[in-house]
């Protein structure tokens, strides 16, 4: 028998099957697992910023009130760590998921455009490229610092639009950028001063960098408001030079010391920032569909750029508390539960974990994550630690931490031995266990040891031209050293000359008796 569909309802039956095409295919818009439109991810990262320095871990000389409002309207990650202690590996693993000794980036890459090695290996796969996958458009705003050979550009490894500069720092007034070309910047200090690039092409830009970047982001979010969306806002603020205009400055007139007062404007500058980006993302109305995360690259670095650790110990460039633990937060309005603070032990690869779980984008299984979704954990789906330990290693000083639980192995460097803390009771690391624990301390060698045999060596030599001023230091001693040496020379010679005309006249003397 043959059945007709009657003219009436020839466009209901088109409708029905257009919709069940869009609801098994996932239509225009794509779908997370739980059937909603995909989350738009907004990272927002800090450069050397110090875990003292925001106000909801108690800071009193800066006001930070909108990083404060994403810890208000979401979660604290108080015991946040980063999975490296130095600007450029740290971001390794954070664009990866990976722990960055997996694949023998463990140096700040020296600069040099020409070499494809210095930077991020091509084998890896970024999350801008990992969420390309599924649909999303990605920015990446401010510092880059995962190589800048071009074939490393952020626009090769996933990325749709950059607006900011590949190196490892910058200055921050426009003046100062007298650069154009890549190729002409011949070490790191010269990188500095480079133009901002807009994907490939350098381009002028007349405010404050810091401004600029914020600006920026804001731009990107109304352009792109209507796709899923991946903005990477990677601020170079707090990093050294210490620069600061009149206007945030002027904020700060009572801090007596300048460093701190140009620091202090600094993180101000970028408080403002991400206030006018999120102010922007909910006049959108896009606040609930954004989860957003914001963290620094590593532990504040006082000597350089005068920021503040607060308790920790150490700082960047340390296997210290204060050089890999980091203000952390996140918030998502109608998914995280508002104002939690979050205890149990996060680094920042689980960033990758969590919106590819969310995104449903797929993973390389030759290339595991050793980030972990957070959702479930922090909405209480899952209970326990997200980590059964966290890691870190410093492969040219030697140097390891492992935290699992409450305590963590320390071993500072080379021949310094291995100690032991209660980070919980003791986040100071003032009180050394190793000998009141050895049991525990035996425990946590064998997972160092087990997880350092899954790493490799560095495979790229570190930067050296941020060493320009130890090396004029250099010069100077040796300089010092040359004239010093000329001088005892010269008495030397002088005292010698002397002696010889003492025996001439000696001689005139016996002669004349004679």
């Amino acid at each position: 028998m043959k059945f007709k569909i009657l003219p009436g309802l020839k466009w209901l039956t088109f409708c029905a099957l257009f919709l069940s095409t869009l609801v098994f295919s996932g239509g225009a818009e794509p779908t997370a697992k739980s059937g909603i439109r995909k989350p738009n991810l907004i990272i927002i990262l800090t450069d050397d910023q110090g875990y003292n320095d925001v106000g909801f871990h108690g800071c009193n000389d800066i006001p930070t009130p909108n990083l404060d409002s994403i810890v208000r309207n979401g979660v604290n990650f108080a015991d946040g760590y980063v999975s490296y202690s130095v600007c450029s590996p740290s971001r390794a693993g954070l664009m990866t998921g990976r722990y960055e000794q997996r694949f023998g980036y463990e140096r700040n890459p020296k600069w040099d455009p020409r070499n494809i090695t210095n930077g991020l290996p091509l084998t890896e796969t970024t999350l801008a490229g990992a969420l390309k996958k599924v649909g999303y458009h990605s920015g990446i705003i401010g510092k880059w610092h995962l190589g800048a050979h071009p074939s490393l550009h952020p626009l090769k490894r996933g990325f749709d639009e950059f607006f900011g500069f590949v190196g490892g720092g910058h200055k921050y007034f426009p003046e100062e950028w007298t650069i154009t070309n890549l190729f002409d910047a011949r070490n790191e200090p010269q990188s500095y001063r480079l133009h901002i690039l807009r994907d490939y092409t350098p381009v002028p830009v007349n405010e404050y960098l810091t401004d600029a970047f914020s600006d920026e982001a804001v731009r990107f979010v109304e352009r792109n408001k209507d796709k899923p969306f991946f903005l990477y806002l990677a601020y170079n603020a707090p990093h050294e030079p210490l620069e600061a205009p009149q206007k945030y400055l002027d904020r700060f007139k009572s801090v007596p010391d300048k460093r701190r007062r140009t620091y202090d404007a600094m993180v101000s500058a970028v408080d403002d920032g991400v206030g006018h980006l999120l102010e922007k993302v909910r006049e959108l109305g896009l606040e609930k569909n954004t989860l957003i995360f914001y963290l620094s690259d590593n532990g504040g670095f006082p000597r350089a750029n005068a920021s503040n650790n607060g308790p920790l110990r150490g700082t960047k460039g340390t296997v210290w508390e204060g050089g890999w633990r980091v203000p952390f937060a996140a918030q998502w309005p109608g998914h995280l539960p508002k104002g939690l603070v979050y205890k149990n032990p996060v680094i920042s690869l689980d960033i990758f974990a969590t919106i590819a779980a969310l995104a449903n984008a797929p993973l390389d299984p030759a290339h595991p994550l050793d980030g972990v979704n957070l959702i479930p954990y922090l909405t209480g789906e899952k209970s326990g630690a997200p980590h059964n330990a966290l890691y870190l290693r410093m492969f040219d000083k030697g140097a390891f931490a492992v935290r699992e639980g409450d305590f963590e192995l320390v071993i500072p460097g080379t021949n310094s031995g291995t100690k032991l803390f209660d980070i919980t009771r003791d986040m100071g690391e003032k009180m050394d266990l190793s000998t009141a624990n050895p049991k525990k301390l035996e425990s946590l060698e064998k997972l160092r040891v087990a997880w350092n045999s899954q790493l490799m060596a560095p495979v790229f030599k570190a930067e050296t031209g941020k060493t320009h001023k130890s090396h004029a230091k250099k010069i100077v001693i040796i300089v010092a050293a040359l004239v010093f040496a000329g001088a005892i020379l010269s008495i030397l010679l002088s005292r010698r000359k002397g002696a010889k005309q003492s025996k001439r006249h000696t001689k005139r003397r016996l002669t004349v008796f004679c």
